[in-house]
């Protein structure tokens, strides 16, 4: 059994190597985008609620424009409609660029492109999702969703680390003008691609044309998800991580206020989750002779609630039983260990996803997923934000890991046959 990362995916297909390098890229783009906005948000404000703003500004476009971009994937060219968002995506990059040079001041403006760039961004990643079944065979998507959690994880560490080094040299501007320079990289790699249409409900009548997007479209991924218990726990699982124990919009004060630093230190923080996830997909080679794919979820999700209130512990220690220094050393390993566990449940959940799902659905499910797992830890950023005026930075961390366990068991036991789920027999 080979243990390191399998890259075969990228070895057999040009075009998914192709799309693979152009996401990596503009990924890293993305994530250094996500940090600086955050820096300035609390540069402006001085309030992580306001930090935690960002996220539920985030959230509305996310789950308007995942669920409808998903019906839109169903019924048109993957490519094109994955080309079509990726140009709003690259304008609200550009845009970003531009209030940075006019010295913007107003968090208003801030909120707003964040809302343009994830409408983008809500319809793009479903449409990405969606194309890998189409260019690869069954066998290999584990392989290929462990790479695509690398490439997001290498993200995470590599543009939250430049982040906090060019705000620091160069400023806002320079850091959202490297961010719309690497988004060129993901439409180079859809302009390459062939056309990839749907295919045809197999159920329907022959002859009957396509249902085209829209509420009705939407409604039927919908009563699909409800009706299928093993992919709806895909999606219910990661919300008690992502929402209940997502850290992420306590890190501007956690740097200020207990570990004594600032853009550095944040993104050693953010960088941290990435690099935990990076080390187990690189030895992540097992995981495509996982059967019990279910079990690995729950079991990764309830460990990533453990390894946030090993954060929070750290942070309340921080100029008390630990030096400074000593507790972001400590809180940065337990964000490591919750990035590792968040890698393997992405791989199984979005596995599961893909083989259990039909492909005239696929579109849809994808759409909701990336209401799940991108618009999650924006809700989770508000929760957090709420959390911390309410207590401090470290009881939230802690409160919502516990929380994330308590949920998590509670739906595997409510779900039982979730724990079941072989994967060589994927059912719904």
């Amino acid at each position: 059994m080979a243990l390191l990362l399998d890259i075969t995916p990228l070895r057999v297909n040009p075009s998914y190597r192709r799309l693979y390098t152009g996401f990596t890229l503009s990924g890293i783009g993305a994530q250094l985008a996500t940090v600086a906005i955050g820096l300035q948000v609390y540069d402006i404000t001085g309030s992580t609620f306001a930090v935690g703003i960002v996220g539920l500004c985030a959230l509305v476009p996310l789950v308007a424009m995942g669920l409808y971009g998903g019906a839109l994937v169903d019924a048109h060219d993957r490519r094109k409609v994955a080309l079509i968002a990726g140009l709003v995506l690259w304008a609200g990059s550009i845009l970003n660029t531009v209030q940075a040079a006019l010295g913007n001041t107003h968090v208003g403006v801030l909120y707003a492109l964040v809302g343009v760039y994830n409408a983008g961004f809500a319809v793009v990643s479903p449409a990405r999702s969606a194309i890998y079944p189409r260019l690869l065979d069954r066998a290999l998507l584990p392989a290929a969703n462990a790479l695509s959690v690398a490439a997001m994880n290498i993200a995470m560490t590599v543009g939250p680390l430049m982040a906090g080094v060019l705000v620091d040299w160069g400023g806002y501007v320079l850091a959202y003008g490297i961010d719309a320079l690497l988004f060129t990289f993901a439409i180079w790699g859809l302009l390459r691609l062939e056309p990839i249409p749907p295919e045809i409900d197999p159920t329907a009548n022959s002859g009957v044309p396509q249902r085209r997007p829209g509420l009705s479209s939407v409604l039927d991924g919908l009563r699909f998800l409800g009706t299928r218990p093993n992919v709806r726990m895909t999606f219910l699982a990661d919300f008690c991580a992502m929402i209940l124990a997502q850290p992420r919009a306590l890190f501007p004060a956690v740097a200020a206020l207990s570990f004594g630093g600032g853009a550095k230190t944040v993104g050693i923080l953010s960088a941290a989750v990435a690099v935990g996830a990076i080390i187990s997909m690189a030895v992540s080679g097992p995981l495509g002779h996982v059967r019990r794919q279910g079990l690995a979820v729950v079991v990764s999700v309830a460990l990533w609630g453990v390894s946030i209130v090993g954060f929070g512990l750290a942070v309340a220690g921080a100029g008390g039983v630990l030096t400074s220094d000593q507790a972001l050393w400590l809180g940065a390993v337990a964000l490591a260990c919750a990035g590792a566990c968040d890698s393997v449940s992405a791989v199984f959940r979005t596995t599961i996803l893909q083989s259990a799902t039909p492909d005239h659905l696929r579109g849809r499910l994808q759409g909701v997923f990336v209401v799940v797992v991108a618009g999650g830890p924006r809700l989770g950023d508000l929760l957090a934000g709420s959390g911390a005026t309410l207590w401090n930075e470290a009881t939230a961390a802690v409160v919502g890991g516990i929380l994330c366990v308590i949920a998590v068991l509670l739906l595997a036991s409510w779900q039982r046959g979730f724990l079941r789920y072989d994967a060589q027999h994927p059912t719904p």
